[in-house]
């Protein structure tokens, strides 16, 4: 299962540990705000996981996922190990949480889901807060199965060829009618790609939207079920995305993680990086 509801979370009793990941970040201000709100609320023997921080940082574009080296050093530090029930949430309701879900999904683990709702779902079934800093057990991380769900410019190109990249940015930003709010970007679009916002998938409660209401909005974008790329600004909102196509049962997704920080940069080849406007 892709989400688990608070109430379940609150009663679980399974014999795997549940490793509670706060995976907050915030276009425009990363994870500054979200780690100090941590401090000031998070569900018990919660850790925060810094979406910046836990990146390629040798990359110039923003919070690329990381080396699989890397990545297990870094979970490792945070207590969490490869056989763990991992469970991240959002201080927003569900918003960031899905990149930390993919990024896990992408690196092997068998076992990781998003809180639908997040922090004020717990809290509203009953669920107490922490405060302060958690207290950490570093753990050994072990690469734990096959990595999946990760694409590049070239799979994003083979998918556009027959109309398969969903990209998750909103309408406007996708038509090219509103500037993009990172410097050094193109206005527009790849051609050929399908957009479904994905704050169109979030209801006004934080949650996920019912899986029926999530299907008829892949439908009425264009939605087959061909294999799909999914995109965004900077790899965030895509996750959401396919996040939402996991619930559908639609399984065959991959992220692209340059997203339009990549393909939209102003020195890109054209010819590479085709962009079309509305």
């Amino acid at each position: 299962m892709a989400l688990v509801e608070a109430g379940d979370l609150l009663s679980t009793n399974s014999g795997a540990r549940v490793a509670l990941l706060d995976g907050t970040w915030r276009l425009g201000d990363g994870t500054r705000t979200a780690r100090e709100n941590f401090l000031n609320a998070h569900i018990p023997d919660a850790v925060f996981f810094d979406i910046d921080e836990i990146s390629d940082r040798s990359s110039p574009l923003p919070h690329m996922a990381p080396g699989a080296d890397a990545f297990a050093e870094a979970v490792g530090a945070l207590g969490v190990s490869e056989s763990d029930r991992v469970v991240v949430y959002d201080q927003d309701g569900v918003t960031s949480s899905p990149r930390v879900w993919w990024l896990f999904k992408a690196m092997g683990h068998r076992r990781v889901e998003v809180l639908n709702g997040g922090l004020k779902a717990w809290i509203n079934a009953g669920g107490e807060v922490a405060q302060g800093a958690a207290e950490i057990e570093p753990a050994r991380y072990r690469k734990p199965g096959r990595p999946s769900r990760l694409a590049g410019a070239e799979d994003a190109r083979r998918a556009l060829a027959d109309g398969l990249v969903i990209d998750a940015r909103p309408a406007d930003r996708f038509a090219g009618s509103a500037p993009e709010p990172r410097p050094g970007l193109r206005p527009g679009a790849m051609p050929g790609a399908l957009n479904v916002p994905a704050a169109n998938l979030v209801g006004a409660d934080g949650r996920l939207k019912p899986a029926a209401t999530l299907r008829a909005i892949f439908t009425d974008a264009g939605l087959s079920a061909k294999p799909v790329v999914t995109t965004c600004g900077s790899g965030v909102s895509a996750a959401l995305v396919g996040l939402a196509l996991d619930v559908i049962g639609h399984a065959a997704w991959a992220l692209y993680d340059g997203s339009w920080a990549e393909w939209g940069g102003v020195d890109q080849d054209a010819g590479l990086f085709p962009v079309v406007q509305a």
